[in-house]
């Protein structure tokens, strides 16, 4: 009988310290669990961006590309034909349309610039201590953002209806005949209802950036011999420059989509066209049928818009790298 030698248990892999990093395979694993995690949680999103964001916007260029020939009397259906770029050099060489949008970018030179200086006004008048009843005058000043745009409209159009404005009326007690709703009035009137509707909605924005300052550096000023003014120029204009930025590209990208007011506004002005925005051409050359013409309006709208707001962007940051 032969004894056999016992043979020698198989060492144990020792298991990693604490504080060492996992093996790779192990990390490898929970990586991968990670990310199918993030985006199982990104899928609702990516599904809504991609269906309700993308697709439309892809669609609207698709369209803008071909163009409808009736045959006839117009009785049998349409043909579709591809027409490259031709809907855009129509809709470039359309004076109504060129008009409209030089309307609208004279508007916006004006009403925008004017608009966030009152909200940055009001918002460092809420900043100051001195000021009292300031839940007042906030809400005060936001209830007409808080308005529906429509309802608004309506109000201001019967603020400047030639024989409804109480506007025009005390303009004839002083023996001025003040007609709002004639062509060199409209403009400014139109201005004034974006000023009066968005003009709370940027003081929010703006105030909020001013309560995020520390208080420090307002009291140190003021030890300093610093004026309240001197505090608002030298110090909280300067830290709420990025709050200013992003209400600048806000107004942009609206006064682009400038629509319901003129809509509106129609009913008392006659005179005031069915082209006098862009949206509004768009928007009868769909009422006439020519869907292919109003994508092409709308993509070159939704251009400018994005050349305006990028445009004001990196001018910003060429500024804020050269102080």
């Amino acid at each position: 009988m032969t004894l056999s030698a016992p043979t020698a248990p198989a060492p144990k892999t020792a298991a990693a310290p604490p504080g060492r990093p996992a093996p790779p395979g192990r990390r490898s694993r929970h990586g991968r669990r990670r990310n199918r995690t993030a985006l199982l949680f990104l899928a609702p999103f990516a599904v809504l961006f991609v269906g309700l964001y993308l697709a439309p916007i892809g669609y609207t260029i698709q369209q803008s590309l071909y163009e409808q020939h009736r045959s006839g009397l117009g009785l049998t259906a349409p043909s579709t034909t591809f027409a490259g770029l031709g809907n855009y050099a129509t809709a470039l060489g359309d004076a109504e349309f060129r008009t409209s949008l030089l309307r609208v970018l004279l508007i916006g030179a004006v009403q925008v610039p004017v608009m966030l200086a009152v909200a940055l006004a009001l918002a460092l008048l809420l900043d100051a201590k001195q000021t009292m009843f300031k839940r007042f005058f906030r809400l005060a000043y936001f209830l007409p953002y808080a308005l529906p745009g429509v309802i608004g409209a309506i109000m201001w159009s019967f603020l400047v209806a030639p024989r409804l404005s109480p506007i025009s009326a005390a303009a004839e007690k002083l023996g001025l005949h003040l007609d709002l709703t004639s062509d060199g009035l409209l403009g400014p009137v139109i201005g004034n209802m974006l000023t009066w509707g968005w003009t709370g909605y940027n003081m929010l924005i703006i105030y909020a950036a001013l309560q995020a300052i520390p208080p420090e550096l307002s009291e140190a000023a003021r030890m300093d011999g610093c004026s309240a003014f001197g505090i608002a120029w030298r110090i909280k204009i300067p830290m709420v420059r990025p709050a200013l930025v992003l209400t600048t590209v806000f107004s942009i990208i609206g006064t682009a989509q400038l629509y319901n007011e003129p809509s509106i506004l129609r009913n008392v002005a006659p005179n005031l066209s069915s082209t006098y925005t862009p949206i509004s051409a768009a928007y009868s050359a769909v009422n006439a049928g020519n869907f292919n013409y109003a994508a092409t309006e709308s993509v070159i709208l939704a251009l400018l818009a994005l050349v305006l707001s990028f445009g004001f962007l990196k001018f910003v940051q060429r500024k804020g790298a050269a102080l």
